[in-house]
């Protein structure tokens, strides 16, 4: 347990995070004595707590627990770890009437040991770690109340949970809560339809609908996206939405991944929505024999998938049912395999630059539920481990959060807000080429096996398009922006001139609309500032007989004058660039 509050690493803050989980059960358990217990743990932004109540929580019960869980910290508790064989776990939890703990505790093996942390008269099962007392936590915040599912299962019953926060200083929660303010007016969800980006229907939940300057956006990524790919040797590909039963259950995702996947029958056969593309791909390699000469080869995809989310978990554009994933794989001799990372990571690198982001790495090692041997795990995780080496690449270990087929670098960009997001990722891929057993002819004549890695940029068009919304405002870069060019009529007299004009900048390269409509000149432009638009340009009797025009940028603001070449020009420059 600690000594004493740090917070200087995600692994301190989760330590004060877990305690403050305990903190808040014990004030609900003061003041809502027939509260039932979920579970408690910390997570990247806080902690939160699963509750079986008949009482529905309200704000001012938060601000009811907010002053008791001060009250807990100040009394100074200490936490005191005790343990216990499951036989007497489950009767100490069943005396207390803790259906939810003991159901816990009924999943464990049956020699277990099991620990509990007392914190004056609260008792909580947990592994922990903890703090030595509940002292030095000088600020909370409770922030909202959500229903969850008991273990995250729809046939279970409806807990209600409440997130919060703490932090060892008041000064550190008010820049958390400023920048939570900063991040609702950011929402991708309420500036996307704003700029009428994309839509989210009842009639499909988890499945977007992207409109026509949403879908914009996509195209100029997915064609970015590409150029890039084939600037580095990779060819595309696509791969079939569905595939049979023994498909799945070749590549392990039938055992491993069943229950996020969509089937259907077809022919009295079962069949899955594909949940990935990997498969596909290795197909695709199968279809012929190749030779050590043909290596490395890179395939690339921009793939459909489906993977079943519950409705709760869903979020806009950054949790969905289906998503398109920019996958490559790439297929190559395990002599290849650091200088084939370097180029990858150094791919990613170079994207994400350009985009103005920073991030961080995470090398996830191997899980508990995983495929393959120790000796095939510490191999692969060796060689992401060298080739973040031989680039001088910062990464941290975020042990046993593998995929199950094989470890990954996982690359968290981190946005203007100081938020991060978890992207791109590299995985490397013992596994798959044994259970589909792909060969290739090596230099002695013989059958050998080539290792994969999987990787994707963006992680998801849709996900990576919520947070440059998120990221830039809805104020994208040229390049990237549904309308670049918004012109805006004084009066009816200036349309032909404005709509001729249009037409040279369309003819240019330039996307432009025209707002012709008999309105007066600040309703057009606060509307076209509402929506984003990248540069405005007001169209008077002046402007059509000089050619002259004053602009507005979204970023920049109020321009100088400029001929009509050289404002062009100008944004042909911006373009071409991709600067921010």
């Amino acid at each position: 347990m600690a000594k004493s509050i740090k917070f200087d690493t995600l692994e301190e803050k989760k330590l004060v995070w877990h305690t403050s989980s305990h903190i808040l059960a014990n004030a609900i358990m003061r003041l809502f004595p027939d509260a039932k217990f979920g579970i408690g743990p910390a997570i990247d932004n806080g902690f939160y707590y699963d509750i079986d109540l008949e009482h529905k929580f309200t704000e001012e019960d938060l601000v009811a627990l907010e002053a008791e869980m001060a009250k807990i910290v100040k009394e100074e508790v200490p936490l005191v770890r005790k343990e216990m064989n499951r036989d007497e776990a489950r009767k100490y939890m069943e005396d207390k009437g803790e259906i939810y703990k003991v159901e816990l505790i009924n999943d464990l093996p049956a020699d277990a040991v099991i620990t509990f942390y007392e914190q004056g008269d609260f008792v909580d099962l947990c592994a922990g770690p903890h703090l030595d007392t509940t002292a030095g936590i000088k600020a909370i915040k409770l922030l909202s109340i959500n229903g969850a599912y008991w273990r995250g299962s729809e046939k279970n019953k409806m807990l209600q949970r409440i997130y919060g926060i703490t932090f060892p200083k008041k000064s550190m929660l008010d820049d958390y809560l400023t920048k939570i303010e900063e991040a609702k007016k950011r929402d991708h969800r309420k500036i996307g339809k704003e700029m009428d980006l994309f839509m989210l229907t009842d009639e499909g939940p988890g499945f977007p609908f992207f409109l026509p300057k949403g879908m914009i956006i996509r195209n100029e990524l997915e064609f970015f996206w590409k150029q890039e790919h084939v600037k580095r040797g990779y060819d595309e590909i696509k791969t079939p939405l569905i595939m049979n039963e023994q498909l799945w259950r070749t590549s392990g995702h039938w055992d491993h991944y069943k229950d996020n996947m969509y089937f259907t029958k077809i022919d009295d056969e079962d069949y899955a929505i594909k949940p990935m593309n990997c498969p596909g791909s290795i197909l695709v390699y199968k279809r012929k024999m190749y030779s050590y000469r043909d290596f490395p080869i890179r395939l690339g995809e921009i793939g459909q998938v489906h993977r079943h989310e519950l409705s709760g978990a869903l979020h806009g554009l950054f949790r969905v049912r289906t998503f398109n994933q920019d996958d490559s794989h790439i297929f190559m001799l395990p002599e290849q395999m650091e200088e084939e990372l370097v180029n990858r990571i150094q791919f990613i690198d170079d994207v994400y630059k350009m985009f103005g982001f920073n991030y961080k790495v995470e090398l996830s090692t191997r899980p508990e539920d995983s495929m393959g041997t120790e000796e095939e795990w510490n191999a692969a995780e060796a060689a992401l481990k060298n080739a973040m080496d031989k680039i001088g690449k910062e990464y941290v270990i975020n042990p046993g959060d593998g995929a199950f087929y094989g470890p990954k670098l996982d690359f968290h960009i981190e946005d203007s807000i100081g938020r991060t997001w978890q992207c791109a990722t590299i995985q490397l891929d013992f596994q798959m080429p044994q259970r589909f057993d792909i060969t290739y002819i090596g230099a002695d004549g013989e059958k050998h096996r080539p290792v994969m890695s999987h990787s994707v940029v963006f992680g998801s068009i849709e996900r990576f398009t919520g947070i440059l919304i998120e990221n830039f405002e809805g104020k994208f870069p040229l390049w990237l922006a549904p309308v670049q060019v918004k012109l805006l009529t004084v009066t009816t007299a200036q349309n032909e001139y404005a709509l001729k004009l249009a037409d040279e900048m369309k003819a240019a390269g330039l996307r432009v609309e025209v707002d012709t409509r008999n309105e007066k000149i600040g309703y057009k432009i606060r509307e076209a500032r509402n929506q984003r638009d990248s540069y405005l340009v007001v169209i008077g009797q002046k402007e059509v007989e000089s050619e002259v025009f004053a602009s507005r940028s979204n970023k920049r603001g109020e321009l100088e004058p400029m001929a009509k070449a050289d404002f062009i020009a100008m944004l042909q420059e911006e373009i071409r660039t991709k600067a921010l």
